[in-house]
This record gives structure tokens, sequence and C-alpha cells, in this order.
């Protein structure tokens, strides 16, 4: 087993984990979840004894990792596929890693079979891909048949076989009671392969529970209701009903209707009180990707700006209209998607509020301030917003000339009259 107790990691300034505390237990596969910059991959080193940490301790089976005994028997690792001298044929890596630890050289031919690189054993790891050094790293892990086994993104570069290969592994170390712990950004296949999940955000702990618990407590369900597309007084019908009976009833772009806070069978039951035929009427529960990014969007630091696209889109012409908004179902009303995230992580991120940017997205923070991207605004001309918000237009003359000082002895030519221009 794996416990952390206020484990804290500071770089001079900068704190990466700050009082972190949990438990990875055996017989279980055990999610590490965060964004980038939230402190995964220095937990991980501290747990691995390659990094001190600030305060607090991490103990493996009791044991801070470099009081272990023999710890390459007892704990297996993955943290950077390409730590390999590239030189070194396959076997010869891990033969090397056997005869530091008295690992039996017969070892490394089990191994090699397990992940599947037999056949280029006598191969340099330089020509490896990128899905092969994964497996000759997850290789290194198992060699010293260990009871902990800690993987930082197992899946990186394996084509589909090779991430159910992984996947299937996860579940049976879990099964033999082993202590496993993975660190990944796939949502999806984190919801297949983990029974429990530790998130953190910005070096604290954010969740510590089963991924069960975890979607429900960072979600809203809602139910899908859709009546027949031909007779649309029913689905104003069903609307004003369910709206009556307490619950939010959203619009969606495939003419289905978003409701939440009635059960399902409540809302059956108002349908047929009001005389409405179903087309559908079904469940949906949030993916693990939805309830982690509700979760997490407080603890967010790496964002990207929405890219205006300025001065790259051609004006319309006079009187042309700008393209149509695609509007998002129920975007902005209460009850979107799910209630807000809790607050462990920082304050939840919010789109600006204003104008709306290209192509339906809110406008970035800034846009339309002179000096957006480091650059000062072109000017606009007038009008030219009418016609295309987006575009920038370039500055127009204007209609009469500035009148010529009292004193100049001649007025300067106005090139915008045939007769001067020529």
């Amino acid at each position: 087993m794996i416990e952390a107790v206020g484990l804290t990691k500071r770089y001079g300034a900068k704190t990466a984990v700050y009082n972190l505390s949990f438990q990875v237990r055996p017989g279980a596969v055990t999610g590490f979840l965060g964004p980038n910059g939230s402190g995964k991959s220095t937990t991980m080193r501290m747990i691995l004894g390659l990094d001190n940490p600030t305060s607090g301790q991490v103990t493996i089976g009791g044991f801070p990792y470099r009081k272990l005994p023999n710890a390459p028997r007892q704990v297996g690792a993955l943290l950077d596929a390409k730590a390999v001298h590239g030189g070194r044929h396959a076997r010869n890596h891990l033969l090397c890693l056997a005869q530091l630890s008295g690992i039996p050289a017969r070892r490394v031919d089990e191994v090699l079979g397990v992940v599947g690189l037999q056949d280029v054993a006598r191969k340099r790891s330089k020509g490896f891909s990128l899905g092969m050094g994964q497996r000759l790293g997850i290789a290194a892990a198992l060699l010293g048949d260990p009871q902990v086994l800690l993987f930082d993104e197992p899946v990186n570069g394996l084509d589909p076989e090779g991430i159910l290969w992984v996947r299937n592994l996860m579940k049976s170390l879990a099964a033999e009671g082993r202590t496993v712990f993975v660190s990944s950004h796939l949502m999806s296949e984190m919801a297949l392969t983990a029974d429990h999940l530790i998130v953190i955000g910005r070096g604290q702990l954010l969740a510590d529970m089963t991924i069960k618990d975890f979607i429900s407590h960072n979600s809203a369900d809602f139910a899908r209701v859709r009546t027949p597309d031909t007779e649309p007084q029913q689905r104003e019908k069903l609307t004003a009903a369910l709206t009556e009976a307490g619950g939010q009833v959203l619009p969606e772009q495939d003419g289905a209707l978003r409701v939440t806070g009635l059960p399902l069978p409540r809302i059956s039951d108002l349908a047929h009180s009001a005389d409405v035929r179903l087309w559908e009427l079904s469940p949906h529960q949030a993916s693990l990707e939805e309830a982690y990014m509700r979760m997490t969007q407080g603890a967010v630091d790496y964002r990207s700006t929405i890219d205006q696209k300025a001065g790259l889109q051609q004006e319309l012409p006079p009187g042309a209209m700008p393209p149509q908004q695609m509007p998002v179902a129920g975007q902005g009303q209460p009850g979107w998607y799910a209630p807000p995230p809790p607050q462990q992580g920082g304050q939840p991120f919010a789109m600006p509020q204003g104008q709306p940017g290209p192509y339906g997205a809110p406008a970035a923070p800034g846009a339309g301030q002179p000096g957006l991207y480091g650059a000062p605004a072109a000017p606009v001309a007038p009008g030219a917003a009418d016609v295309n918000p987006y575009a920038q237009a370039a500055p127009q003359a204007p209609a009469q000339p500035p009148a010529a000082p009292a004193a100049a002895p001649a007025a300067a030519p106005d090139l915008t009259k045939p007769e001067d221009a020529r």
C-alpha cells in the first residue's frame, strides 16, 4: 500500500504539492488524475524517492522507498519510456536492470514475451517507435515481479490493440492483489480501467473516491425527451406541463428536450396526463470526462485564448448579412449541464461575458481593445461593423479634403478628383 501524509513539495517560491494525503490500496486500479502542472509527476517522483518532500512523508508498505530492501523487487515504475540508452538492445537493457537487482536472466525473456517484444529483443531501442518504447518501459516495471506498480501515461503511443492489452494487464495485476497506481489524461480509458480515483489540482487534493461516486458528485443527470417532430404543439404542451411541475426544460439542437429536476417516471406520468405522445424518454448520466472537467475547471493553469482570426476574414459585400451564430442549447441558463463545481481548486472558470466572438464562441478577453496580440489595433472605417463585425476594414479617405491654410500660396491637389489625378 502507498500512503502519503501531509506531502508538500516546494521549488523556491513555487509550491508544486501542498499538504497532500491519500492512500493507494492493493487489489484495485487507482487512477491519478489532474490537469497539466497539478503536481502528479512530482508526487510520483516523491513516492519513488527521486525527489525529497519539503514536508510530510510518503511510504510504501510502511517504509520510505529508499529504505526498502531491494526496492526494484518490491516496486516497479514507468515514469519516462524514453529513459533508455538508445544504443542498447532491448534485451540487454533489461538484462542490466536485472543484474543490478539480483533478478535471474530468465525473467528478462519472460517479460519480453509478456509485453510482446520477443521478436525485437536484439534490436537497438533508438529505433523503437513510441509504442514499442512504452512496452519496453512496462517490461522494466514488471521485471522484479513487484507488488506495487506505478505507471505514468502507460498507453501513450500505443495502438488500439496495445491500449486494450494495457487495460487488461492493469486489471489482472490488481486482481492478483497488487497495488496499481496509474496516471493518465485519457478519461475514457480511466473510466474502463480504474476502480478508484485520486484527483488533484494545483497540488491539492480534490477528490479521493470511487469512479461511480466521483461522477455522481460532480455532474447532474438529465432526461432526454422527444415528441413527434410533426406536432410541435405537443412539444410546447409538454414543456409547459414539465415546467409547471418544477422541472427545468432546455431545448437541444436536434429538437429534443433536456429535462432536469424530475425523475423519469414523473416525466412519463406528466406526459400521459397532458395527452402527449413520446418518441423518446431516456436517462443521461454524465461521463467521467464531463465530471472531471467540471471538478477541475477552476484548477487549470494553461488555457487557450480564442483565436479571433483578426484580419484574415474577407469583408462581406455591402448589404450582406454576417453568418448566423449557432446557438448552444441552454447555455447561460440555470441548470445548464450541472450545478457549479466544488471550490477546492479555486474559483470556477467562467467564459467572458459580452459580445459573441467568431463561430458563435464568446469573445476573448480584451478583444477589440488596442494592442490585442501585442500589436496596435487597426482603425476601422465607420459602418464597417454593420457589414462584418469581425473583419478589419482599411481606413477610408475623407469625403472632402481639409481646407488649405489661408497663407498657403496654393491648395494641394486633390487626387480624389479625376482632373487633379491626371
